[in-house]
C-alpha cells in the first residue's frame, strides 16, 4: 500500500489511475466504506480494478436517502462489485441525536465499528480525499480511532482529481453533486429523529421532481425549512404556480414554515451559519 503523494494536478490521468490501483496490496483483504458518492465510488472501482480481495460496505439507516442507496445499487451492478449492506444504528445513539458539532464523529464511529466487527482482519478503507483534510470533519477522528486508511488522501488526490478519475472510468456518478447524509441538513442543536430525516428526504424528492439537481432542504428549530437551490433556479421556485403547491407539499410533510435562501445553494452552509470555520483546529 503506497502512501507516496502525487503532484496530482500535473499527473496524466492514466498515471493517477495506475497509482491508485497500485495502492492496494493483493495480499490484504479490504472493506471499503462505500456511500455511493463519487469519492467512495472511485476508491471502490480502484479496489476492484486492482484485483485485490475487497468488499464494498454501505451503511443502511434513516440517515441515508433512497437516492444514495439507488446509486450504490447501480454502481454495484455496473461494476460487478462484491457488496454488503450493513444496518447502522446511529439514530439510536443519544450523542448522535443530540446533534452537536461532533455528530459526524458518532455516525462514522458507528459505521467503522460495525465494519470492524464484521471484518476484524480487514483493512478498512474510506473515500476521504486530500481536500477533505482541510475541512471541519469530525468523522476523520473516528477514522483515525478505527485505523481507517484513505488512499485518495494518502496519494494527495483532491476533489478535482477524483472527478477526473470518475470520468476516466466512466462512472455514472462522475458529475454527481456532493450529497452528505440527511442529518447534515439539520441545524446543530436540533434533535435528529427518524421522522425529521424522513421529512427532509421527502421534501428534497418533491423539489428534485421539478428537475433540479443541486439542492438542500435545511431544517432549523421549530421545523422551519430553508430551501437552497442554484442561484439561477431561485426565480423558478418563486413563481406562484410552483411556490404555492411546494409550500403546501412541505407543510403536509410536517414543516411549519418554508423559506427560500436567496444566497442559493452552497455546500456546508450549516457550518457557515454556526461559524465552524473557527473550530477546525479543535476537530
Amino acid at each position: 500500500m503506497s502512501s507516496i503523494s502525487l503532484d496530482a494536478a500535473e499527473t496524466p490521468i492514466e498515471l493517477l489511475a495506475a497509482s491508485l490501483t497500485k495502492w492496494f496490496d493483493l495480499s490484504v483483504h479490504y472493506a471499503v466504506a462505500f456511500s455511493g458518492g463519487v469519492d467512495s465510488a472511485v476508491v471502490a472501482s480502484a479496489a476492484a480494478l486492482s484485483g485485490a480481495d475487497a468488499i464494498m460496505v454501505t451503511a443502511q439507516s434513516a440517515s441515508v436517502s433512497a437516492v444514495e442507496l439507488a446509486d450504490v445499487q447501480r454502481l454495484v451492478a455496473d461494476r460487478m462489485l462484491p457488496h454488503l449492506f450493513l444496518e447502522t444504528k446511529e439514530v439510536d445513539l443519544p450523542a448522535y441525536r443530540e446533534n452537536d458539532l461532533r455528530r459526524c464523529y458518532h455516525c462514522k464511529s458507528e459505521l467503522y465499528s460495525q465494519i470492524r466487527n464484521r471484518f476484524p482482519q480487514s483493512v478498512v478503507v474510506s473515500g476521504t480525499n486530500a481536500d477533505d483534510l482541510s475541512d471541519y470533519r469530525p468523522g476523520l477522528t473516528a477514522a483515525a480511532e478505527h485505523f481507517v486508511r484513505s488512499p485518495l488522501a494518502e496519494l494527495g488526490l483532491g476533489k478535482k482529481e477524483v472527478r477526473r478519475l470518475a470520468t476516466y472510468w466512466q462512472l455514472h456518478v462522475a458529475d454527481k453533486p456532493a450529497s452528505p447524509c440527511l442529518a447534515s441538513r439539520i441545524a446543530y442543536g436540533v434533535t435528529v429523529t427518524a421522522e425529521r430525516l424522513t421529512m427532509i428526504e421527502q421534501a428534497e424528492a418533491v423539489i428534485r421532481n421539478l428537475g433540479l439537481r443541486e439542492l438542500r432542504v435545511r431544517l432549523h428549530a421549530d421545523d422551519i425549512a430553508r430551501i437552497e437551490v442554484a442561484s439561477e433556479q431561485i426565480s423558478l421556485l418563486a413563481q406562484d404556480s410552483i411556490r404555492a403547491p411546494l409550500v403546501s407539499a412541505l407543510r403536509e410533510l410536517g414543516f411549519r414554515r418554508i423559506t427560500l435562501d436567496l444566497e442559493g445553494f452552497r455546500s456546508g452552509s450549516m457550518n457557515e451559519v454556526y461559524g465552524i470555520e473557527g473550530v477546525i483546529s479543535k476537530q
